[in-house]
C-alpha cells in the first residue's frame, strides 16, 4: 500500500516534511517496511525503531483505536455497502459528519 499508492500520491501532491505515524505492529515495523519508510520519510516516521519511537498504545492514539474508528466504522458499513463506490461515498460522508466538538 505504501508504494503502490501512499508514494504515487504523495508525488501528486505539494506535500513537504511530511510526518508517518503507524502502530506498532510486528508486519509494520518489519526491517524492509522500516528501510522503505525511512527512504520515504526521512527521518519523520513516527515508529518503533525510529527516531521518534512512539508506543502502539500510547495514550495520545488509544481514543482513535478505541473510539473514533470504531465509530466512524460503525456508521460506514450500517447500510452494507456492495461496491467500491458505495463504501468510499460512505467513508467520505461519515467522515465529513465529524463535528469538531467530538474530536475535541
Amino acid at each position: 500500500m505504501i508504494t503502490n499508492f501512499l508514494i504515487p500520491e504523495l508525488n501528486n501532491h505539494d506535500v513537504q516534511e511530511l510526518w508517518f505515524q503507524q502502530d506498532g505492529a510486528a508486519c509494520h515495523t518489519a526491517r524492509s517496511t522500516i528501510d522503505l519508510l525511512k527512504d520515504t520519510f526521512g527521518d519523520r516516521p513516527i515508529s518503533r525503531f525510529r527516531p521518534v519511537n512512539w508506543p502502539p498504545r500510547s495514550c495520545d492514539l488509544t481514543p482513535l483505536d478505541y473510539f473514533l474508528w470504531g465509530y466512524v466504522k460503525s456508521l460506514v458499513y450500517a447500510d452494507k455497502p456492495q461496491t467500491l463506490d458505495h463504501l468510499e461515498g460512505n467513508i467520505r460522508r461519515v467522515t465529513a459528519d465529524i463535528r469538531l466538538q467530538m474530536l475535541e
